[in-house]
């Protein structure tokens, strides 16, 4: 173990095997598997939103690699996942397609058994708000959100779902939308395509044509205060929380989730001021918690309301690499040159001594970080 870190659970490992029972195309390019637990006990409950960490083969035998794939169907229906892939086919005949989504579409069957953790994320539902709530989500980044809808469905919050993809040929899981929708008034749908066929004109399968603007937004919600909720591809994820802002939405009423290699939506804060001289290393500034960033020069007192160390250090006006902020992808580890911390989410891979993940730790008293 770690002689820094201080892991939330003794428990190292918690993959469990899920057996598929269900394989539906969705669209295209999308693909639904529907597993079940091999051991009964092998079920965890899930919120709407979060997802679960896979474990593929590379080389048979040999090395794996993790992938995350939210689960799309409703947290109320206990003892099965359902996870909604679209099929990363490559580019160019030089570059390999998706690994964990190729071999998923290519060979995994009915009966096969996949190997995951979790369910992790806390791209997760406010349940304590009664404000409306928007979905907005561009491509295959509607699973979590459909997850979410299906939760929605069984309260009484106004809920706009609102979905871009290029066309109907890679429109998953409309219908089920749709029929959520009309489950119960107070729940509305738009589906905007980039390139609409002629035949997605014809059965009237989207409601406008291009991408999702202001004036759109403007004219499918009317003024409220609400609760929004964000996930695809990053240029969409951008161009969407730009939009939002500059529309006036606070912050703190974006919640979103990049699936991919994750980007800052906004610029970073200003830098915090260097203190000089720098104090000594891992000290304590007025009897407060400090944490050192020794690279960069930098020191703080620890803020209590920061959600992580990666947080934090965001907040100082720094630029960690991140992907998943999940404690899945290892991609923000660093050196823990003294103090310690504790992890509010498991990491799932083991740490060498003196390394630390970002995402998912917070001190346990002042610390100093090779940032």
């Amino acid at each position: 173990m770690n002689a820094f870190a201080t892991p939330a659970s003794a428990s190292k490992s918690r993959f469990r095997e899920l057996k598929v029972v269900t394989k539906v195309r969705e669209s295209s390019i999308i693909t639904s598997f529907h597993l079940e637990p091999v051991e009964p006990e092998g079920w965890r409950p899930f919120e709407a939103g979060q997802f679960l960490v896979f474990r593929f083969p590379v080389r048979e035998g040999k090395d794996f690699v993790l992938r995350n794939y939210s689960v799309s169907s409703s947290p109320e229906r206990k003892g099965s996942y359902r996870i909604t892939v679209k099929r990363e086919a490559a580019p160019r005949a030089d570059v390999p397609g998706g690994v964990s989504s190729c071999h998923l579409h290519d060979h995994v069957e009915v009966g096969d058994v996949l190997t995951a953790e979790g369910p992790r994320g806390d791209f997760v539902l406010d349940r304590q708000s009664s404000r409306p709530v928007v979905l907005l989500s561009g491509g295959v980044g509607l699973t979590p959100l459909v997850s979410m809808l299906h939760a929605l469905a069984g309260t009484q919050r106004r809920v706009f779902f609102i979905h871009a993809c290029e066309n109907g040929e890679v429109h998953a899981l409309r219908d089920e939308v749709e029929a959520l929708a009309a489950s119960r008034p107070g729940m509305a749908v738009h589906f905007c395509y980039r390139f609409p066929t002629d035949a997605d004109r014809a059965a009237g399968c989207h409601h406008s044509e291009g991408v999702i603007t202001r004036e759109l937004l403007q004219s499918l919600l009317p003024l409220d205060d609400y609760d929004f909720y964000l996930c695809g591809p990053s240029p969409f994820m951008q161009a969407v929380h730009g939009i939002l802002r500059g529309l006036g939405v606070p912050r703190q009423r974006i919640s979103y989730e990049f699936f991919g290699p994750a980007t800052l939506l906004e610029a970073p804060a200003e830098p915090a001021p260097v203190q000089t001289p720098p104090l000594a290393p891992a000290a304590v500034l007025d009897g407060a918690m400090t944490v050192e960033f020794r690279k960069s020069g930098r020191k703080g007192v620890w803020n209590p309301a920061a959600e992580s160390l990666l947080a934090f250090a965001e907040d100082q006006g720094l630029e960690p690499e991140f992907s998943c902020r999940a404690g899945v992808c290892g991609t923000c580890k660093s050196k823990l040159l003294a103090g310690e911390v504790a992890y509010f989410e498991e990491p799932l891979d083991d740490l060498a001594p003196g390394e630390v993940l970002l995402c998912c730790s917070k001190p346990q008293g002042p610390i100093v970080l090779d940032i």
